[in-house]
């Protein structure tokens, strides 16, 4: 926790006007005479001695309240008013300029020491922070203005240089903090409830009036033993109300306390009133001190309380806006935190879900794997990741992705598990889909390959060794001249054939022609082949397309058109076929018609032949989609498009 209010916002008095600033000098002037007059109408006579001097703390308070650049005026009109105060004491010049001198130093090293170690005004919120204040404020300003207090004053130098120092340290250990505390911002006071100013108010009551009985009352009635009634109040002060709570109830103590022993009551009196100055400053020095460190850790334990609900407040906000399912569970294994997206995914309670009840969730084919890898990875403080399915609020089982992370203090001690789930139902859907379309991809594969086979095998091979036996007859059985020729002219006949066949083959696995001259040549090309083959007419027409036209594009939809075609030579029943490529918008097109025989479209989507998964899938790789019309006896319309950058659009390809 931060022991000091923010750089910019520390001023308390922050004037912002020339007017303001001297307004400002004539209050503290003011209020520095008053309380010089406070401290000198609780001075031990004829000895001159202060069990308490509010003077300095009552300025050091200032200036932490305020901008360091108006503490020089500040600073004058304080002192101008401890120095009124003194001349109507019937203080000797010599005495007030040594007085004054004292205090210059203890105020500069209490304010600039606290200022520049807090930055800003200081919030004795932590022993550390008590610490650093107790440094300059309580022990070196107060010890460095004893040497020169002392001075101003006779009678025995150590009595009155150890009277002097517990003078200030006192003032400056219970005054200063509570006037810090009060002048603390105006919001904290206002989130208090009523009962709190009720409860403050029973407190000082009763404390004052302890504090009257044990300390103030005629002697015949205050006994030392009554010291201890204070206790509780203290113990009350500090534990409910903190710093401010202990400084406030010290200040009334001090006061009546001095106020007792300077009129002859309490038990500070007797036959040296010096030595009685003493001991009633350490009393409340040695009173004030511990209980100023109990309230101290009181309230870091209760900003660190505070700062927990406020972290854990933020992370359960963040927590159930969370687009996933967060889940916490103690060392115990039990779970004890679900968050908002958990409940509504699951429809139950977080009573339901708390401990191990949120695994009547899972399915019971997954239950036993899914508490096995969580029982195993919180034995070794392990993270883990698993997946299995969970029960929606609509009865459906999602497959869910929980990943669990161990938890750790500060000191590395196990305190249990943080972990996340994710709805990957569509994801494994998408895996299994895929998985039934690579298997037909390698079906449709083997296939082509078997097809390529049977081709070599039993018709290229056999026309090979037909055309090896003719050559061998012809060499063994040599005829004459006149029929060699009749003979050779068939044999280079069958074997342009074969070389034909050949070449179709290699155009179908791979077309030199697209690479070389283009997508419109190539598909030319292709359909005029393919017709000769099927024995059918293709009108084939190109026109728009941007020039070049991507290689991966030409491949894409050079791949379409012969599946496309296959497929309406094959199912059709018609030998008439349409074919037409063109650009438009940054986009390519490519349609293949018939009008034969046609078919479903939906029952064609739903059984989703190899063919079509080819097609399509070539299309998704490029962002291009792939549209099929078609109706029984209506013919069919298959349609490619692929888009393709517009830098590519400037130049027109001929068709």
């Amino acid at each position: 926790m931060s022991s000091v209010h923010s750089h910019r916002s520390w001023n308390v008095l922050n004037p912002s006007s020339q007017a303001h600033t001297v307004a400002l000098m004539f209050l503290v002037a003011l209020l520095s005479y008053l309380a010089a007059r406070i401290g000198g109408s609780m001075v031990v006579r004829p000895q001159m001695a202060w069990p308490l001097w509010p003077g300095c703390a009552f300025l050091v308070a200032v200036l932490l309240l305020t901008p360091r650049r108006i503490w020089p005026l500040l600073i004058a009109a304080g002192f101008t008013g401890f120095v009124l105060y003194d001349l109507q004491a019937g203080l000797t010049f010599h005495s007030t300029a040594w007085l004054i001198l004292s205090d210059t130093i203890e105020v500069l090293i209490a304010a600039l020491g606290v200022s520049y170690s807090f930055e800003g005004v200081p919030r004795l919120n932590s022993v550390k922070s008590l610490a650093k204040y107790s440094c300059f404020a309580i022990v070196l300003a107060p010890l460095s203005a004893a040497f020169l207090g002392t001075v101003a004053l006779s009678g025995d130098y150590s009595l009155r240089w150890k009277t002097s120092f517990f003078a200030e340290a006192l003032a400056l250990l219970t005054l200063t903090p509570a006037i810090l505390s009060w002048m603390s911002p105006k919001q904290e006071w206002a989130r208090k409830r009523r009962g709190f100013y009720l409860e403050a108010a029973v407190l000082m009551a009763g404390l004052v009036l302890l504090g009257y009985v044990a300390l103030v009352a005629p002697a015949r009635s205050n006994l030392p033993v009554l010291l201890y009634s204070l206790v509780p109040f203290l113990l009350w002060s500090a534990l409910r109300f903190g710093v401010m709570g202990i400084s406030t109830s010290m200040v009334v103590v001090a006061f009546l306390s001095v106020w007792g022993a300077v009129h002859g009551r309490g038990p500070f009196t007797g036959s040296e009133p010096l030595r009685n100055v003493l001991s009633l400053q350490l009393f409340l020095f040695f009173a004030a001190t511990p209980f100023m460190v109990l309230a101290v850790l009181v309230e870091e334990e209760r900003e660190t309380a505070e700062g927990l609900r406020e972290s854990e407040k933020r992370f359960r906000l963040l927590a159930d806006t969370a687009p996933v399912l967060i889940w916490m569970a103690g060392t115990n294994k039990l779970c004890t935190y679900f968050n908002k997206s958990w409940l509504d995914f699951t429809g139950r309670s977080l009573d339901f879900e708390m401990g191990n009840g949120w695994a009547a969730g899972v399915h019971a084919d997954d239950l036993r794997r899914c508490m096995d890898t969580y029982v195993q990875a919180f034995d070794r403080h392990e993270e883990f990741k698993m997946e299995y399915r969970l029960r929606r609020h609509d009865g459906e089982h999602r497959w869910v992705l929980d990943i669990g992370v161990p938890r750790f203090n500060q000191d590395r001690s196990f305190i249990g598990y943080i972990g996340v789930g994710i709805d990957v139902t569509e994801r494994k859907r998408a895996e299994e889909a895929l998985k039934s379309v690579s298997r037909r991809l390698i079906e449709a594969q083997e296939q082509e390959r078997a097809r390529i086979a049977r081709e070599l095998h039993d018709d290229i091979s056999q026309r090979l060794a037909l055309l090896a036996i003719e050559l061998g007859q012809l060499q063994g059985n040599v005829p004459n001249p006149s029929e060699v020729a009749g003979r050779m002219g068939a044999l280079r006949k069958k074997t342009s054939e074969i070389a034909t066949d050949v070449q179709t083959l290699s155009h179908e696995l791979h077309s030199a022609k697209l690479q070389y001259l283009g997508v419109v040549v190539a598909m030319r090309g292709f359909c005029k082949e393919f017709a000769m083959q099927q024995n059918v007419e293709i009108e084939f027409q190109a026109h728009d397309l941007p020039s070049p036209v991507p290689p991966d594009v030409s491949l894409c939809l050079f791949r379409v058109l012969q599946e496309a075609l296959h497929n309406s030579a094959k199912h059709s029943g018609v030998r008439c076929f349409e074919v037409q490529l063109w650009g438009a918008s940054s986009e390519i097109h490519l349609t293949v018609s018939d009008s034969g025989a046609g078919f479903d479209s939906e029952v064609a989507k739903a059984s989703r032949g190899l063919g079509l998964i080819s097609m399509e899938e070539r299309l998704k790789l490029l962002d291009g989609t792939l549209s099929i019309q078609s109706q029984p006896k209506c013919g069919t319309t298959i349609h490619a498009w692929v888009p393709v950058s517009s830098e590519r659009d400037s130049m027109q390809a001929p068709a």
